[in-house]
């Protein structure tokens, strides 16, 4: 392992700090310390935690976890059943298993094992109050200082925020947002008889507001179900979850949790770094923007900015560090800034015409085996629109 001690300064010098401990922050710290190099991750959570989130884990997110890890699946999805606001509804089946279901707080304790024993080292239950790249708590340009809540700080050559939606980090990097939506979600345990109904299947509901969709996910003894829609809707978003609980007879039931949690996509021009300080996952607004997937995003940007911050922690001075940052903010932008451009293009069709994109999923094949080659990671949604001129064209005419 290669951690330092400034010549200015006894304490210990991190090669990379990562702020946050999820997906993204997980896969960062395992990316920088399978590489050799020191990495502390800062939660301010003790772990396990519970997340919002639905917990599927489509076929990039399998393919970017370590080598080795075994997904904590509850469920495997070969059928989809999709509704329009309740109504017309149509369910496809397939073969081959579509995507696994998982507990966030399972999945995210396992991800931070494998970072662990890669030589990652975890401190929880502590709160960063801001990053420093300047002034007298920074001991020299090579350094950045990552200040507690209690006063104390960290020093590192790197940092990777990967703290959240509410990311202190990217606010020090700047991030910019285009688009904030509300997901509000239940955990229902329900008796033996109701989950049979559910093994194996997944709902799927567009719903009544622009924009917005609801999910029902099966996980062994408990459904998770869902809704989510633009902010600035909170009062419809959460009849629009009611109903759709009584529409599924699951009134009766009482939640383990309930929960909400903002989502937030990034802008085109948003800053994925300042200095040796760089973003990924929730905290760069890094998710797909019709579907609000986030998962598979946190994980391979959390893989990029920890092999990223390697190099930025062997930078010698700001050029090449400015340099390193910006290669990283290349490699995501081409990657899952190509997805999200296209996601914000489908979303715009759907907040418009959602029966057009139900008629069509469930009664057009080729569209339906767009999807699952999507979801099973044979494909992206990007991918199509490149390779299949038709895909594209039609595409651009529903964009008009």
């Amino acid at each position: 392992m290669s951690s330092e001690k400034s010549a200015d300064d006894p304490r210990q010098v991190w090669d990379v700090v990562v702020v946050g401990a999820g997906p993204a922050g997980a896969s960062a710290a395992y990316a920088a310390a399978v590489a050799g190099r020191s990495v502390l991750v800062l939660e301010k959570a003790e772990l396990p935690r519970y997340k919002t989130c639905g917990g599927g884990i489509i076929g990039p997110s399998r393919d970017a976890l370590p080598p080795g890890f075994e997904l904590p699946l509850r469920d495997r999805v070969h059928a989809v059943t999709f509704t329009l606001d309740g109504k017309f509804s149509r369910t496809r089946r397939s073969r081959k298993t579509l995507f696994g279901l998982i507990n966030r707080p399972e999945f995210d304790q396992q991800l931070v094992e494998h970072a662990q024993k890669a030589g990652a080292e975890v401190r929880t239950g502590v709160t960063v109050a801001r990053v420093e790249q300047h002034g007298p708590a920074v001991p020299d340009r090579r350094t950045v200082a990552v200040v507690l809540q209690g006063g104390e700080t960290v020093l590192a050559r790197a940092v990777v925020g990967a703290d959240g939606s509410a990311s202190r980090i990217g606010a020090h990097v700047g991030v910019k947002l285009d688009q904030v939506d509300l997901g509000l979600e239940a955990e229902i345990p329900v008796p033996a008889t109701v989950a049979e109904d559910w093994a194996g299947r997944v709902l799927i509901d567009w719903g009544p507001m622009p924009g917005s969709y609801g999910w029902v996910f099966p996980k062994g003894d408990t459904l998770t179900v869902g809704v989510i829609s633009a902010r600035g809707e909170g009062a419809a978003t959460k009849r629009y979850l009611e109903d759709f609980i009584a529409r599924l007879g699951l009134s009766g039931f009482e939640p383990s949790i309930s929960s909400g949690h903002l989502t937030r996509c990034r802008s085109d021009d948003s800053p994925l770094s300042r200095g040796r300080v760089l973003v990924c996952g929730d905290a760069a607004g890094l998710l797909e923007p019709w579907t609000r997937e986030g998962i598979s995003f946190a994980l391979r940007s959390g893989r990029l900015a920890g092999e990223w911050a390697v190099r930025i922690a062997e930078a010698h001075d700001a050029v090449d560090a400015r340099r390193q940052a910006l290669n990283y903010a290349f490699a995501v932008k081409a990657g899952l800034g190509v997805e999200m451009s296209v996601g914000r293009r489908m979303l715009a069709v759907f907040e418009r015409r959602p029966g057009l994109l139900h008629t069509a999923i469930t009664g057009f094949r080729p569209a339906w085996n767009a999807f699952a080659k999507i979801t099973s990671g044979r494909t992206t949604l990007a991918e199509i629109v490149r390779t299949h001129p038709m895909a594209g064209r039609v595409l651009g005419k529903l964009d008009r």
